[in-house]
């Protein structure tokens, strides 16, 4: 697929999570394979304009790290006009604009899924910032702002007239948050109200059947994947890989799982600093956990290091500890093995979300966020 002039190796896209989509989380998912496209943090488009050292931070790319859109947030036209250049002048490949973030700080301003609401006013911003740069254009958004306003279709047209090259669509309202199922029809509506661009399917994507059963029953271009990715980094390689031959391939071993999660510590540090690095990193290390089976004395020993020598000592007593589970070849025995959460999204009862192992998510109403 393409968006834009730019040929992708995969339609498999890393959707923005704000503290996580870094560049050492970017570097780490494009080192082990399968994906076609990732984006930055949310950033404020007046943050970047006005230089804001942490702003610059979130935008921050390296050789490896391409194609990269930067996603932007706000609602003063001549602000994301003018971010959209600085982001094509820091080079990078797109410019996406959020339309889909629930949260009340972005949504205050006219941000996020403030601007399904109002579709003259959001065709306007868009024009705008379409017209200033040379890179394409792209969109995410959700369903709309509640049940009654599933305004996506009729955002995706007006956005195409606007100029806009891809529409990304998370299959819930703004109300919703992440409770719920994804709505796969009302993505389909989206999918089909898209004349000539492409429509990237997000939510709930945590396998790579999960992938495949959103593709198969909306008819998008691509899949966007955000906590599936910290779940299983190999998610992009697996469903690449499944998309082109239909075989599912087996998961990683516990000892390619702590090589990756190394890799991603050592660009932490290299990114942040030692202390901030680690520090940071905390929040990071207990989604890999989630696949090593027994692991609480790693959790609760991972969430407390300030330096290399803690993360290290963390990970080896970890692997003495966990040895009492596996077998003489290292495995884990059947009875510990965590759940592969394998959900074929096919039986109403199959809730993955929801399963023992889900991944964390906001709760209670959006405003409390």
């Amino acid at each position: 697929m393409r968006i834009g002039p730019i040929e992708l190796s995969s339609p498999l896209f890393l959707s923005p999570l704000a503290g996580y989509t870094n560049l050492p989380m970017r570097l780490t998912v494009r080192e082990l394979g399968g994906l076609g496209w990732a984006t930055t943090d949310l950033v404020n488009a007046r943050s970047l304009i006005e230089r804001n050292r942490i702003a610059h931070k979130l935008v921050a790319t390296a050789p490896g790290d391409e194609p990269l859109a930067i996603q932007l947030f706000g609602a003063v036209p001549e602000e994301m006009r003018d971010a959209a250049v600085i982001c094509q002048e820091l080079g990078a490949h797109s410019v996406d604009i959020n339309m889909g973030c629930p949260v009340r700080k972005v949504v205050n301003v006219g941000g996020g899924s403030a601007m399904m609401t109002e579709l003259k006013k959001t065709a306007a911003l868009v024009s705008g910032m379409v017209n200033a740069v040379k890179i394409p254009v792209t969109a995410k958004m959700r369903l709309g702002w509640d049940e009654e306003n599933l305004t996506a279709p009729d955002l995706t047209r007006t956005l195409e007239d606007a100029g806009v090259k891809a529409v990304f669509v998370h299959g819930r309202t703004r109300a919703q948050g992440f409770s719920g199922r994804v709505n796969l029809a009302g993505i389909r509506a989206v999918v089909e109200a898209a004349q000539t661009i492409p429509v990237i399917g997000n939510g709930d994507v945590t396998t790579p059947e999960a992938a495949v059963h959103m593709r198969n029953e909306t008819g998008c271009a691509g899949v966007s994947i955000g906590r599936g990715a910290f779940y299983d980094p190999w998610i992009f390689k697996r469903t690449a890989h499944l998309f082109a031959t239909g075989e599912l391939l087996p998961e990683p071993t516990f000892a390619e799982r702590l090589h990756v999660m190394r890799r991603h510590f050592d660009r932490y540090l290299e990114f942040y600093g030692e202390e901030r690095g680690a520090k940071f990193f905390r929040k990071v290390a207990p989604w890999y956990a989630k696949r090593f089976g027994p692991a609480k004395p790693f959790k609760r020993d991972i969430i407390r290091i300030t330096n290399r020598a803690d993360f290290e000592k963390a990970v080896t007593d970890y692997v003495a500890w966990r040895a009492q589970f596996c077998d003489e070849n290292g495995e884990l025995l059947a009875k510990y093995a965590p759940n592969p959460m394998i959900a074929s999204f096919l039986r109403a009862e199959d809730d993955p979300v929801n399963q023992r192992d889900a991944i964390p998510v906001p709760k209670g109403p959006v405003d409390t966020w």
